[in-house]
């Protein structure tokens, strides 16, 4: 299955959305019973599509977006619909596939489609990968430029807590505290009147993104009892750089 409109048919039929609502409320009792996990700023959601871009710091990152209370939609790997039960599964919970072989270039693409066809927000991690540290460092342009190409808000959100839970190297998730700040949207760049993008427009809003990301991120940092300590002017280690 490679076609995001089938990928958005599926996912209208009932037992497709009965399952999703299943799998949603199990998830969000155990983030909320294991990890105590709050959202603040629900109110910040905008009603349509939107670019959704959260820190990410631990893999448990995807699945507790299960709290957020929006469907929201995720990139998937491919060769996973090849299976047809994971094939379903990883559409029932939102996920449409994007090959890889192709790199960035079909993601943002296929992200796109997504964007156009339907009414929930695309979930893009600007930082590209999970990080580690306390800073959120220059982003990709992917989740601005989706938002422009499509007119969409681009929605920064802060997630706090995550690599506590789940640090890198840990199998088990730990009864740490969670919490997800959303951010009030951003505007996308502008097209001009030819519909094309500005890079400079685009790496602006990147850069305001990064540092909204930032701030969230901060806060609900404080929040879960393990504050971002850090010197903004010093220079990047290789483990914060790199996944």
């Amino acid at each position: 299955m490679s076609d995001s409109s089938l990928v958005l048919e599926q996912r209208t039929r009932w037992y497709n959305l009965l399952a999703y609502r299943l799998l949603k409320y199990l998830l969000w009792g155990v983030f909320k019973i294991w990890n105590r996990i709050t959202v603040e700023g629900a109110e910040n959601i905008p009603d349509g599509a939107c670019v959704w871009a959260p820190n990410h710091r631990s893999y448990i990152d995807t699945p507790l977006q299960a709290c957020i209370p929006r469907r929201l939609r995720f990139m998937g790997k491919e060769s996973v619909w090849k299976n047809r039960f994971f094939g379903w599964l990883f559409t029932t919970i939102g996920c449409f596939p994007v090959s890889r072989g192709s790199a960035d270039r079909a993601a943002l693409m296929t992200a796109l489609r997504v964007l156009e066809s339907g009414n929930d927000p695309v979930v893009a991690f600007p930082e590209g990968e999970r990080k580690d540290g306390p800073r959120i460092f220059p982003l990709f342009d992917g989740a601005a430029y989706l938002a422009a190409k499509t007119q969409v808000p681009i929605v920064p959100v802060g997630i706090g807590g995550t690599a506590a839970a789940m640090p890198r190297g840990a199998k088990f998730m730990y009864p740490k505290r969670i919490h997800v700040i959303i951010g009030e949207p951003l505007e996308p760049p502008p097209l001009n009147e030819k519909g094309r993008l500005s890079r400079n427009d685009v790496r602006e809003t990147t850069e305001k993104l990064r540092e909204e990301i930032q701030s969230l991120f901060d806060r609900a940092q404080s929040v879960c009892g393990v504050p971002n300590v850090y010197d903004p002017s010093s220079e990047p280690t290789n483990s914060e750089l790199s996944d």
